[in-house]
């Protein structure tokens, strides 16, 4: 229900899965990353007390996403900092995945819809670099 894509203890992707239920909440990404990623599983009446974040200020050096599966099937491909190719994953309606290292490209099985949500400002042409992978060795779609 939650697959970590790991490679050399370095996260580089987190799949929440539509079918993952936890009784309370759960937050799934390290305190230190510039995204935190949480799932909320509250009672009928619960109350949230109203509040507002305080201005703080953080440095941000790297670009994370979270991307919502809102219809179809997508394969993403994950590929090292050196463009590497690692593994592959298939992400259905429902799925959630935090992008927090490395590459990372994807392919669309059927039509899809997607929600993406990046720390920002959104930098224009040095937010990526775009690379053709070294090789797609033993393609592995789990």
């Amino acid at each position: 229900m939650v697959e970590e894509i790991l490679f050399e203890n370095i996260l580089y992707a987190l799949i929440v899965r539509a079918n993952f239920h936890e009784s309370n909440v759960k937050f799934f990404s390290n305190v230190n990353e510039p995204l935190q990623l949480g799932y909320m599983n509250r009672p009928k009446g619960h109350k949230i007390s109203p509040h507002k974040h305080n201005i703080v200020k953080r440095e941000v050096a790297l670009t994370q996403e979270v991307l919502f599966i809102k219809s179809g099937i997508i394969r993403v491909d994950f590929y090292t900092s050196n463009d590497d190719y690692l593994e592959s994953r298939m992400l259905n309606k429902g799925d959630v995945i935090l992008l927090a290292n490395g590459g990372h490209g994807f392919e669309m099985i059927e039509k899809s819809e997607i929600l993406e949500v990046k720390n920002g400002p959104y930098a224009g042409d040095f937010d990526k670099i775009r690379f053709e992978p070294i090789e797609k060795i033993n393609l592995i779609v789990k």
